[in-house]
């Protein structure tokens, strides 16, 4: 089994809203194939893109792989290129993917409580979404425990999320 094969598929941080907001279609993509496939693109300055998670994205594989836009066909993750490079031990990637997808989980019950609940949406949107909303001091101390809290999960997932796939 190569990299692919044995991280992607376990993985999905690329795909899911995790790792990024959008996707930018390159030249040579097939935008009206990309929306007929079920990708809803909007205007990103000079260019197009569709938001994260992809909606071709079923939690595990991309129901376009074959036909996946070239930012997505080019695109590898630092521990991706580890493991390709032989660097790094598949086994110990894997043990990085679920580290991250854990904190991610924790992320993301964090944004629930704090009444985030679209799914929809790309992770850093749902966290501006939460933070950007005034607090109310007479209210509720768990709020602001919670958004504490929302604020150190996300540092800690940024942290993983830069060491581990972004180099």
């Amino acid at each position: 089994m190569n990299g692919i094969e044995q991280l992607c598929p376990n993985c999905g941080l690329c795909c899911n809203g995790v790792l990024f907001a959008d996707v930018e279609l390159r030249p040579g993509d097939d935008a009206r194939r990309l929306e007929e496939s079920g990708l809803k693109l909007a205007r990103k300055g000079r260019r197009q893109a569709f938001a994260q998670p992809c909606a071709c994205f079923d939690g595990k594989f991309c129901g376009i792989y074959s036909g996946r836009p070239l930012r997505c066909r080019t695109f590898e993750c630092g521990l991706l290129q580890r493991v390709q490079s032989g660097e790094l031990a598949p086994d110990r990637a894997l043990k990085s993917i679920a580290q991250t997808r854990r904190q991610a989980e924790i992320v993301r019950g964090l944004l629930r409580q704090l009444g985030q609940n679209d799914e929809r949406l790309p992770m850093t949107k749902r966290y501006a979404a939460v933070m950007s909303a005034p607090i109310d001091l007479s209210d509720c101390q768990i709020i602001s425990e919670r958004r504490g809290e929302l604020m150190l999960a996300v540092d800690e997932l940024m942290r993983q999320l830069q060491r581990d796939f972004l180099k």
